[in-house]
C-alpha cells in the first residue's frame, strides 16, 4: 500500500501568486517538461511546442496566471528566485517576438494564440486540473507527457505516483488524525515535535530550521510589503488595494522604518478587540493582494489561502509574545502537519474540493498552531483544528472573473479569525468532552468534496462567479 510522505517543506512551498494549482504546479510541471527533454536527449530536436490545458486549468487558468506560469517554466525560470518584476516584460517579449527560449538555451518559434490550446469544455478524469505538453521534433517524431496539479504545488505526472521524494523510514508514520494523537500521547511529544522527528529522516535538525525560517521570512517580507503597497490588483477588477490604508490608520502615526520597529509599533497601540481584529484582517488582505499581483508568497497550504497562516502568526507574534525562533518554529511545523493530515486523507485542491480544501483547510493549520504555541493539549491541538474545519463544510470555490480575488482575498480574514476562535473555543474546553473528531470532519470534508457540484470547485461555473456582473478585457 503506497503511503504518502509528506515534510514541512512539501506542505510549505516558495513561489509566486496568483494560485499554487494554477500557478506553481503547472510552473513545476513545465520544468519538469523540459528536465525530461534533457534527460532524454531530445532538447535540440525540438521544433515546436504545443500546451494542452484541461478542465479548471482551462477554465480559470488566465486569471490565474497559468499560462504566464507554464511559460516561465518552459524557460528554466524558477518560481523561488525568478525576479517578480521580470515577469510582464519576458511575457510580452515571448509574444511579440513569437519566440521562447525552452529550457533557456533552446529558442524555438512559439505562437501564443496557437501554441497554447484552453481545452474548456474537455477533463481528464484523475484531476480537473491537467496540462498536455507536445514537444514535435525536426525529427518527425513527437514526444509529449501529461501532468495535474493536485494543489498546494503539488504535481503528479500521468502513471507515476504522487511523490517523487525518496522513501524513508519515518519515525512516526501518519497517515491520519488518529496515528498523529497515537504518538502525541504514547510519547508525550507535542504536534511539532513529532514533525520534527520525522523531518529527521530527510535532513539535519539544523537544515530544517533554516528552511522553516527562510519560510518565515518570505511570510514577513509578504506582510510588510502588503502593508505598503496601495493601488489597483492586476486583471481588470479593478479591486483597490485595502491593506495599505488600513494600515495606515491603525499604526496612527507611530514611527518605524523595518518589520521589527512595525512590530513594535503595533505593539504600541494596544491589544482591545476592535484594535486586533482589524489588524489581523490586514495582515491577512496583505498577504492575498501581494498573492494576487504576481507577487512571492508561501503557500499555506495553497497561495489562495497563503494569508491565514501568515495572519495568525503574526497575531501571534505581535499580540501574544510569540517573537522568538523557538515559537515560529513550532507554529509551522504544527501547522504542516495538520495540513498533511488533510491532504492525504481528503484534499488540498479548490479543484477537486471547493474552497473548503483551502480556505478551510489552512483555518485549520492556523488553529491547530497557534493553540499549541499558546500551551495547549495535544489534543486541544487537534480540536482546535477540527472546530476551524468544520465551519467551513462545504465552502464553495467561486472566483469572479476566474481571478484570485473575490471573494478569495477576503476569505483569507475570515479564515484567520476563525482560526483564533477556534484555538481560544479549544483551549478554554474539555477536548474528551468533543463530539467531533478531527479525523471525523477531514472525512465530512471529503465526502462534502465528493458530492459538491462542479461548477462549484474553481471553475467559475457557478456562484458569485455567474451572479456579479464583470466586464473583462480581451487578453
Amino acid at each position: 500500500m503506497f503511503r504518502e510522505q509528506i515534510s514541512v517543506f512539501d506542505i510549505f512551498k516558495i513561489g509566486i501568486g496568483p494560485s499554487s494549482s494554477h500557478t506553481l504546479g503547472p510552473w513545476r510541471a513545465a520544468q519538469q517538461f523540459t528536465a525530461s527533454l534533457l534527460e532524454k536527449e531530445l532538447l535540440s530536436d525540438v521544433a515546436q511546442v504545443k500546451i494542452l490545458l484541461y478542465g479548471s486549468l482551462a477554465k480559470t487558468g488566465v486569471g490565474h496566471g497559468t499560462d504566464i506560469a507554464i511559460l516561465l517554466g518552459l524557460m528554466a525560470a524558477d518560481p523561488v528566485t525568478f525576479d517578480v518584476d521580470a515577469i510582464d516584460p519576458t511575457i510580452k517579449a515571448i509574444k511579440t517576438d513569437n519566440s521562447l527560449p525552452l529550457a533557456g538555451t533552446h529558442p524555438i518559434s512559439f505562437c501564443y494564440t496557437d501554441d497554447l490550446v484552453f481545452l474548456y469544455m474537455e477533463s481528464l478524469p484523475f484531476h480537473p486540473n491537467a496540462v498536455t505538453f507536445q514537444a514535435f521534433l525536426n525529427t518527425g517524431k513527437a514526444y509529449s507527457e501529461t501532468y495535474y496539479s493536485v494543489g498546494g504545488g503539488f504535481v503528479v505526472k500521468d502513471g507515476e505516483l504522487n511523490n517523487d521524494k525518496e522513501m524513508v523510514e519515518l519515525p512516526f508514520p501518519v497517515e491520519q488524525a488518529g496515528d498523529l494523537l497515537h504518538w502525541c500521547l504514547t510519547t508525550g511529544l507535542k504536534v511539532s515535535e513529532v514533525v520534527m522527528e520525522n523531518e529527521l529522516a530527510w535532513r539535519p535538525e539544523a537544515e530544517t530550521v533554516k528552511g522553516v525560517m527562510q519560510h518565515f521570512k518570505i511570510m514577513q517580507e509578504c506582510t510588510f510589503r502588503g502593508c505598503h503597497s496601495a493601488g489597483f490588483l492586476p486583471g481588470g477588477l479593478n479591486v483597490g488595494r485595502r491593506a495599505a490604508a488600513l494600515n495606515t490608520r491603525l499604526i496612527a502615526g507611530r514611527p518605524y522604518t523595518d518589520y521589527n520597529s512595525w512590530i513594535e509599533a503595533i505593539r504600541a497601540g494596544g491589544n482591545s478587540f476592535n484594535y486586533t481584529l482589524d489588524w489581523v484582517s490586514c495582515f491577512a488582505l496583505a498577504v492575498n493582494e501581494e498573492n494576487a499581483s504576481f507577487g512571492r508568497v508561501v503557500t499555506a497550504p495553497t497561495n489562495g489561502a497563503a494569508g491565514v497562516i501568515p495572519a495568525v502568526l503574526q497575531y501571534a507574534i505581535a499580540f501574544c509574545d510569540c517573537f522568538t525562533e523557538e515559537k515560529i518554529i513550532q507554529f509551522i511545523l504544527c501547522a504542516s502537519e495538520i495540513g498533511s493530515i488533510f491532504k492525504k486523507g481528503a484534499t488540498i485542491s479548490a479543484a477537486m474540493g471547493g474552497c473548503q480544501a483551502e480556505i478551510g483547510v489552512s483555518s485549520a493549520m492556523a488553529a491547530a498552531a497557534l493553540t499549541e504555541c499558546m500551551g495547549g493539549s495535544q489534543r486541544q491541538v487537534m480540536m482546535a483544528a477540527e472546530i476551524a474545519m468544520e465551519h467551513h463544510l462545504g465552502l464553495t470555490c467561486d472566483p469572479i472573473g476566474g481571478l484570485v480575488q473575490i471573494p478569495c482575498i477576503e476569505r483569507n480574514t475570515m479564515g484567520a479569525i476563525k482560526a483564533i476562535t477556534a484555538s481560544q473555543l479549544a483551549l478554554q474546553s474539555n477536548p474528551d468532552k468533543a463530539k467531533v473528531s478531527l479525523g471525523a470532519v477531514v472525512n465530512t470534508m471529503w465526502e462534502t468534496a465528493l458530492d459538491m457540484n462542479s461548477k462549484y470547485k474553481e471553475t467559475s461555473d457557478g456562484g458569485l462567479a455567474t451572479n456579479i456582473p464583470i466586464s473583462l478585457p480581451e487578453c
